[in-house]
């Protein structure tokens, strides 16, 4: 082992730099022996343990978690940052979040059960204050799960609960919306892409909920052939869905794509399959993501309100990171809010009778 540590005066504790001193490696291994890090050789992660257990250092994440017992750090778990939707949830709850005085880190959970896990469970929650957390893989089968000893607020819609604060967005109502917007222009032959069979929770069941319930509203029969299914919701499959539909002949007038970035695929399969984009087929999309008003033509669509789930979420967050109860909620109760979505219009439908669209 490397040289023992002189002159350490006890009030100050033993830092990382003495544990690195004393086992003769660099403060970047130590830091990687205590976060864990797999690709640390046996032999070296020997020497840390050692050095670790015989100077009696402990993990001292920030000065101000020894005063505060508060690190002023939150965490994000999102599935994937290369979706428009959640990189732009994340940039608004980090914005949200310095508005407060807090710090975010943003955790992709890459579609995987095990990472949704982790983002609950793992050895990272010794650094947060609370995390904010939208599941895609955990169900409702795993509320269990989401009793953790910290500050939880769920987002999204794949599990709902009364054990934990939860903010979700208008998914029944926004779609719809969407397909009645459709009719109104008259449409009647109205498809939706990115339905996941089976599905019980979550929001291609509840967007596909809301479809089924305007044309039940609206008089117009159900036709399964229009509803066509797609397990992810990035363009190519938006492209393949909306091909594998025109492909067998079946030709809609209008479509509810579940996500904006389906609707972009689904517009250029219908471009590609030589139909125009209001005049034969109108589009809406759902997000209202900052890609939607630059396609051609940009892209009507269903904004969320990701604005204010950011700042619900960490507000409701950082209530209960200060031990105060949100909206003043009875003690020991969740909080349940539903943000409200919006209709954008823009080129992709066409204009009811009289009126302007945006293009």
């Amino acid at each position: 082992m490397g040289g023992r540590v002189r002159g350490r005066d006890s009030e100050h504790g033993v830092t990382m730099r003495d544990v690195a001193e004393a086992a003769g490696v660099s403060i970047k291994t130590v830091s990687n022996v205590v976060n864990d890090y797999r690709f640390v050789s046996e032999r070296t992660r020997s020497k840390v343990l050692a050095a670790i257990d015989e100077l009696g250092y402990t993990v001292n994440v920030t000065a101000r978690n020894l005063r505060t017992g508060h690190t002023g750090i939150i965490g994000l778990a999102v599935p994937d940052l290369t979706m428009p939707y959640f990189a732009q949830l994340s940039s608004l709850v980090i914005g949200e979040a310095k508005r407060l005085g807090l710090r975010v880190i943003v955790e992709p959970t890459l579609y995987s059960r095990e990472g949704e896990l982790d983002a609950l469970h793992g050895s990272q929650q010794t650094m947060l204050d609370g995390l904010i957390f939208s599941p895609l893989e955990l169900g409702q089968d795993d509320v269990a799960e989401l009793e953790v000893d910290y500050p939880l607020v769920l987002i999204g819609e794949r599990i709902f609960t009364d054990r934990v604060d939860h903010v979700a967005t208008e998914n029944v109502e926004g779609a719809k919306r969407a397909t009645k917007y459709l009719l109104q222009i008259g449409c009647r032959r109205i498809a939706v892409v990115g339905t996941h069979p089976g599905e019980q929770v979550g929001s291609a069941a509840l967007r596909f909920q809301g479809y089924r319930e305007a044309l039940a509203e609206s008089g117009v029969a159900f036709d399964p052939r229009l509803v066509v299914l797609s397990g992810m919701w990035h363009r190519d499959d938006g492209v393949r869905a909306m091909s594998s539909l025109l492909d067998a002949g079946v030709v809609p007038d209008g479509v509810v794509a579940l996500n904006d970035m389906l609707a972009s695929g689904v517009m250029h399969a219908i471009q590609m399959h030589g139909y125009r984009i209001p005049d034969d087929i109108s589009v809406i999309g759902f997000d209202n993501s900052d890609d939607a008003q630059y396609l051609t033509p940009a892209l009507t669509t269903i904004a969320p309100g990701l604005e204010a789930v950011a700042r619900l979420s960490v507000k409701v967050l950082k209530d209960r990171i200060d031990g105060v109860s949100p909206f003043g909620a009875p003690e020991g109760t969740s909080v349940f809010r539903k943000v409200a979505s919006t209709l954008v219009v823009r080129g992709s439908t066409r204009a009811p009778q009289g009126a302007r669209r945006t293009r």
